[in-house]
């Protein structure tokens, strides 16, 4: 199944979980304690957030319980297993379509990778690059879907622990720029 345009879900999500994990791989040592773009959080919050998203998902899947990762837990191995996860998810016709649970949206799971994976592990992968000094570009083709999908949801992601206010982009701003102002993010 696609994303109704462009790369189906599988691909677009190995695209952008593959950049995510290159992000935790190459982030200096001393750089994990750094202040993300997300207020209150350090660049390894960001990364243990995204982790733990993924292990949510994948225990919506099966009921199972999920943690979030711990100081000292290896993030980069926990970001394999993690993302393999969703990875072998998706690839498996009946878990890419088994139903999941209200706190899911009742999505089929590979819906929710599309809408919540996708988008949210794209851009907690800039925060991370943002707040260790690495390479912030983005996937051209997640930011367009990440768009179509949050835009419409101004209203809804407003809120605290989610998205802070919109930030009026330049006339001339890319869509990466405008995706990450809307989100609140300065550029």
């Amino acid at each position: 199944m696609g994303n109704g345009a462009g790369s189906p879900v599988p691909e677009l999500y190995g695209r952008i979980a593959k950049r995510f994990g290159e992000l935790i791989r190459d982030c200096p040592r001393d750089r994990w304690g750094n202040p993300s773009p997300c207020p209150g959080w350090t660049a390894w919050d960001v990364a243990a957030h995204v982790v733990s998203n993924h292990r949510r998902a994948l225990a919506g899947l099966d009921g199972s319980g999920h943690s979030a990762p711990v100081r000292g837990e290896d993030l980069a191995r926990a970001w394999r297993a993690a993302s393999g996860g969703i990875e072998a998810a998706l690839g498996d016709p009946v878990q890419a379509g088994a139903r999941l649970g209200e706190e899911f949206g009742s999505l089929p799971f590979e819906e929710f990778v599309r809408r919540m994976a996708c988008a949210d592990t794209l851009v907690h992968g800039w925060d991370l690059a943002r707040a260790t000094g690495q390479d912030e570009a983005l996937d051209s083709e997640a930011v367009a879907v990440a768009s179509r999908m949050l835009l419409p949801e101004d209203g809804d992601i407003r809120m605290p622990g989610a998205f802070g206010a919109k930030i009026s982009p330049a006339a001339d701003a890319d869509a990466q720029t405008r995706l990450l102002n809307f989100l609140g993010r300065t550029v």
